[in-house]
């Protein structure tokens, strides 16, 4: 496959960003698939863009007690350089689940989304020790009510079951009952020093504390290893296990390559496709459980390359692709809160996934009313010429000819959009749509309209939904 391939690298950039407009994939095909790859995994190189101090200074309307957290997030998922980085603080955030409706405090979600940003590409290892030290982590699932001689088991449990292994793997279970108390156990004393507070002092993060003479000293087997354990090395000893490589494996499979069984059916619901799942739990181990390693053997496998359109759209991939798509929300300015309306109504909810299991996705994304929304909302701004993005497509449309013929509108317009496919019966409906008015002329004043009306028809189709 062609390395300056443009439908390759729009690929490319919804998986792992939030898409892009078609200059920007031009300038990305004249770089290469190689070069954008090393670019997307080093986003270190790219600028950080704006800090959240500096954007309470735009967004007058951010009260300290909320700093805006969640209206932040989605102008950096539109306006981050660092796109894939943005990617995989959404991942995570599906992955590792703590939700705004028990722990109520965005300053400390906040610290929870930096902390992403910094070791979501890192060691695994590193980034589980992170999420069991995240207060809003602590808080959700009762850690910090979790003592010596009077464990909670709710984190150990969600750790093995949901944050690390899965309950099983090949029809084996992966732990017992005993493993989980064992787990709780290890992670007494780690606690809070300061409460997740509600008002007035919401305006303050919450901050982990070790407290060791709450921790459980005593001798703990867990996955058939016996010691003086500390939480450290629960999470050592289950890095180690062939469950902790395939879990993970599915769930970046799962989120970038193509919609697998949900995670609970993973005990006895083999992978889809097991040698790319190999292939990454190969370099789980070889990388020393580094996730940047196995995104960039990801990456470049065939089984990406060969996905496109496998993937239904997340409400948050709609939504974000389709403001950057339109150019707008590019600078600073009131009005954020109608984003996570839309994405709530589409069935994603930022800051509040339906349980700690996180969202369901792939085709239970669509129903019959998100289906609707998710359609109405695409169409309403690619509908309006008014926005930089949309004029950018007309103009480029009318730089063709004085005439366009009705297929090569829809080809422009699917192109344009990303490099969109359609099935001939849909491709060949929509043509006989675009051209019941005539020939179609570029330099005429109703040549916008009929661009957009072509374009909200293509997102209207059940081919756009996919990614």
């Amino acid at each position: 496959m062609a390395d300056h391939d443009i439908s390759l690298i729009a690929h490319l950039m919804r998986r792992a960003g939030f898409g892009a407009q078609y200059h920007e994939l031009e300038a990305l095909t004249e770089q290469g698939y190689e070069a954008t790859v090393a670019a997307l995994l080093d986003p270190e190189s790219q600028p950080s863009g704006l800090d959240l101090d500096l954007a309470e200074r735009y967004f007058i309307e951010w009260s300290h007690f909320t700093r805006g957290v969640p209206e932040y997030w989605a102008w950096r998922m539109i306006n981050s350089k660092r796109q894939l980085e943005e990617k995989m603080v959404l991942f995570w955030h599906g992955v590792l689940c703590t939700a705004d409706s028990k722990t109520q405090s965005y300053p400390t979600s906040y610290d929870e989304l930096e902390m992403f940003r910094k070791f979501g590409m890192g060691s695994f290892r590193d980034l589980l020790l992170e999420i069991s030290r995240d207060p809003a982590m602590v808080f959700y699932l009762d850690n910090c009510l979790s003592h010596k001689g009077a464990i909670n088991e709710n984190y150990g449990r969600e750790l093995l079951e949901l944050f690390s292994m899965g309950v099983g793997m090949d029809g084996e279970f992966n732990y017992t009952e005993d493993d989980v108390k064992e787990c709780s156990r290890a992670f007494t004393g780690w606690t809070l020093a300061n409460n997740v507070p509600g008002q007035p002092y919401g305006r303050y993060s919450a901050k982990f504390l070790y407290n060791p003479a709450d921790h459980d000293e005593g001798t703990k087997t867990f996955l058939g290893e016996t010691g003086n354990f500390n939480g450290e090395d629960i999470i050592d000893i289950i890095c180690k296990q062939p469950a902790a490589a395939r879990f993970l494996s599915r769930h970046l499979y799962r989120y970038f390559i193509a919609d697998e069984a949900q995670v609970p059916a993973w005990m006895d619901t083999p992978p889809n496709d097991p040698d790319t799942i190999k292939m990454l739990e190969d370099e789980y181990y070889r990388s020393g459980y580094d996730i940047r390693s196995m995104l960039r053997v990801l990456f470049h496998s065939d089984a990406f390359k060969n996905s496109r359109f496998a993937l239904v759209k997340s409400p948050v991939e709609t939504v974000i692709g389709t403001l950057r798509l339109i150019g707008d929300w590019t600078t600073p300015k009131p009005g954020f809160e109608f984003i996570f309306d839309e994405m709530k109504y589409m069935g994603q909810e930022l800051f509040n996934p339906p349980s700690v299991e996180g969202w369901h996705t792939g085709r239970e994304w669509i129903d019959g009313g998100t289906l609707v929304h998710r359609i109405n909302f695409t169409a309403d701004f690619v509908g309006d010429v008014n926005y930089p993005g949309i004029r950018g497509m007309v103009d480029r449309l009318a730089s063709d000819g004085p005439t366009i013929e009705p297929a090569q509108l829809v080809d422009g317009c699917l192109q344009l959009l990303g490099c969109y496919e359609l099935a001939d019966e849909t491709r060949e409906m929509l043509a006989n749509q675009a051209g019941k008015d005539g020939v179609i002329h570029t330099d005429t004043g109703d040549f916008s309209e009929r661009v957009s009306k072509t374009l909200q028809m293509i997102v209207a189709t059940k081919e756009y939904l996919y990614a």
